[in-house]
C-alpha cells in the first residue's frame, strides 16, 4: 500500500546549489526529489507541480531521484518538466509521465536565405506557407491515407515519409531515433486512434503549436555554430507540433485500459496510473505509444516537406537542411550509469528534451563529436534557443533538459486577461508578423502566459545539462 504524501510545501525544499533544490523522501517516496530552478523560477512554480513532482516519487522502481527542468507546471500526473527513470523489473510505465501529446516536439531548419530578402517578401511567404501547411484546431492534412497506409506510418515514421518522396535521406538520421522508434507496433493503436489521426497527418494543430521564420540574434559558440552550419546572416525555420488526436486518444485509450485492470486506490494521484513496464499491458501501451511517436515524427517532416516548397515558390531554389528534431513527450528505454554501474532504465520526458553529450551511440555521426543539438522553443513572441547536450546532463538529470519557457498561466486565465488583436498589434509594432486561425489562440497562447525563456536557459547553462550556442528571435509565426 502506498501510504498517502501530505500536502507539500515549498519552505520542504532544500536548497543544495544555487540551480539546486531537493524535497528530501518522506512518506511513500521512494527516492528524493530534485528541481533545477534559479530562485525567480522557483518563485513561480506552482505548489501543485511540486506536489506532483513528490507524487512520481512514490512510483514503484523509480530510481536515484524524481526530476523537475527549469520549466516546471503542473500537468496530468508528472508535472510537465518532469524527468523519471524505472527499473525494466520492478518499475512502471505511466501515460501521465508521457502525456496527451506524444512526441509533441521540434525541429529547426537552416537555410541559405538572407534576412533582407526573406524581409521583401516576408507576408507572401507567410500566406504561402499558411496555404500548404494545414493549421488549426481540427484541421485536416493535406495528403488523404488509408488506413493500411497510416499503419505503415505508424511503423516506419520518417523512413515512410523519404521513401514517398517527403524528404530527403539526410534528414532521417537528423531525426531523433532516426525518426522511427524500433518498438512501435501499429496494432496495439485502437481503431478510434486511427481514424482520429488518418484526416491528420501532415498538420500542424493548434494550441501552443506553431511554425516559425526567425533570425539568429545572438551566437555563443562560434565553434559549434559553425560546425552545424549557421550563418548569423540567414534565417532559421522552427516547426514544434506533435501527434494531433491519434496520440491523444492513444493516452485516453491505455489510461482506460489500466485503470480497469489495475485500478488506482494505492496511487497518490488518479492521474498516475500506470502499469508494470514488463506486463502484458505495459509493452502494449509502450508499443501504442511508440507508434504515435513515429507519427509525430513523419507529421513534422511532412510539414518540413511543405515549408521546403513554400520557401522555393517564393524565392525560387533554396537551401533548407534540417538541423536536428527532437521530443518532448515520450518513454524510452536508455542505458544510464546508476551507482558506478550502466543499467538500461525506461526514462519518461515529459516536456523534457533528450540532451546527450558526445560520444553516445545514440547520437548521428555528425554531433557525435560535439554532443547532439536540443531545440527549445519560446514563447510567441520571444526568443528560442539551440542548445548543445553535456556529459553532465547524462550524470545529473539523466541526459534530459528543459523543453521550452514553461506555462504561468492556464488558457482560462489567459483568456480573461489578454485579447487576441492586442497580441497581434503588438507583435507587429516589434516587426514579427504573425498569421492564426483565431484571435482566441493568440490570446492563449500569448508571451505573458510564460516564464521567461531566458532565465530557464540560463538555469540550464549554469547547471550544465545544456548549454548555450545560438538563439534566435521570430520574424513571422504561423499559429493554429
Amino acid at each position: 500500500m502506498y501510504l498517502v504524501i501530505s500536502l507539500v510545501m515549498k519552505d520542504q525544499l532544500k536548497k543544495i546549489s544555487k540551480y539546486e533544490w531537493e524535497l528530501p523522501k518522506f512518506g511513500s517516496m521512494k527516492v528524493p526529489a530534485k528541481i533545477f530552478a534559479s530562485e525567480k523560477i522557483m518563485q513561480a512554480v506552482e505548489p501543485n507541480a511540486i506536489q506532483q513532482l513528490a507524487n512520481v516519487a512514490s512510483l514503484k522502481g523509480i530510481q536515484k531521484h524524481a526530476l523537475a527542468m527549469p520549466d516546471i507546471h503542473s500537468g496530468y500526473g508528472f508535472p510537465i518538466g518532469g524527468v523519471a527513470a524505472f527499473d525494466l523489473d520492478k518499475g512502471i510505465i505511466s501515460p501521465g509521465g508521457v502525456g496527451y501529446d506524444i512526441n509533441c516536439g521540434v525541429r529547426l531548419l537552416t537555410t541559405n536565405l538572407s534576412v533582407k530578402e526573406f524581409l521583401k517578401k516576408r507576408n507572401q511567404l507567410i500566406n504561402e506557407v499558411y496555404k500548404n501547411v494545414p493549421s488549426g484546431v481540427g484541421s485536416k492534412g493535406r495528403i488523404k491515407v488509408t488506413k493500411d497506409v497510416l499503419m505503415e506510418v505508424l511503423e516506419k515514421g520518417t523512413e515512410w515519409c523519404v521513401k514517398e518522396g517527403y524528404g530527403v535521406k539526410e534528414d532521417i538520421s537528423k531525426t531523433e531515433e532516426n525518426g522511427k522508434m524500433p518498438k512501435a507496433n501499429s496494432q496495439h493503436v485502437s481503431d478510434t486512434a486511427l481514424r482520429r489521426g488518418m484526416p491528420q497527418l501532415g498538420s500542424l494543430g493548434a494550441g501552443n503549436h506553431f511554425l516559425e521564420v526567425q533570425k539568429i540574434e545572438s551566437v555563443f559558440d562560434e565553434n559549434i555554430a559553425k560546425k552545424w552550419g549557421f550563418n548569423k546572416e540567414n534565417v532559421t525555420v522552427m516547426i514544434h507540433c506533435g501527434s494531433r488526436g491519434l496520440g491523444h486518444q492513444v493516452a485516453s485509450d491505455y489510461i482506460k485500459e489500466m485503470e480497469k485492470k489495475f485500478g488506482y486506490e494505492n496511487l497518490p494521484d488518479r492521474e498516475l496510473i500506470n502499469a508494470p513496464i514488463n506486463s502484458d499491458l505495459g509493452q502494449k501501451y509502450y508499443g501504442a505509444m511508440s507508434a504515435a511517436t513515429n507519427f509525430a515524427f513523419a507529421n513534422r517532416q511532412l510539414i518540413m516537406h511543405w515549408v521546403r516548397e513554400s520557401f522555393e515558390n517564393v524565392f525560387g531554389k533554396t537551401e533548407i537542411n534540417l538541423i536536428y528534431d527532437v521530443a518532448h513527450n515520450v518513454a524510452k528505454f536508455e542505458k544510464h550509469k546508476l551507482e558506478d554501474k550502466w543499467k538500461e532504465v525506461c526514462i519518461h520526458r515529459k516536456g523534457a528534451t533528450r540532451s546527450f553529450g558526445p560520444g553516445r551511440e545514440e547520437l548521428p555521426e555528425v554531433y557525435k563529436n560535439t554532443g547532439q543539438p536540443v531545440i527549445i522553443p519560446g514563447s510567441m513572441g520571444t526568443s528560442s534557443y539551440l542548445l548543445v547536450g553535456t556529459k553532465k546532463a547524462e550524470e545529473v538529470s539523466f541526459g534530459s533538459t528543459a523543453h521550452g519557457a514553461g506555462r504561468i498561466m492556464s488558457r482560462h486565465a489567459a483568456l480573461r486577461q489578454f485579447r487576441g488583436e492586442k497580441i497581434k498589434k503588438e507583435l507587429s509594432e516589434k516587426n514579427i508578423e504573425v498569421k492564426s486561425g483565431t484571435f482566441k489562440g493568440l490570446a492563449e497562447e500569448g508571451p505573458g502566459v510564460y516564464k521567461d525563456i531566458d532565465e530557464v536557459i540560463d538555469t540550464s547553462h549554469a547547471v550544465g545539462i545544456g548549454n548555450k550556442v545560438v538563439r534566435v528571435v521570430p520574424l513571422a509565426v504561423i499559429k493554429g
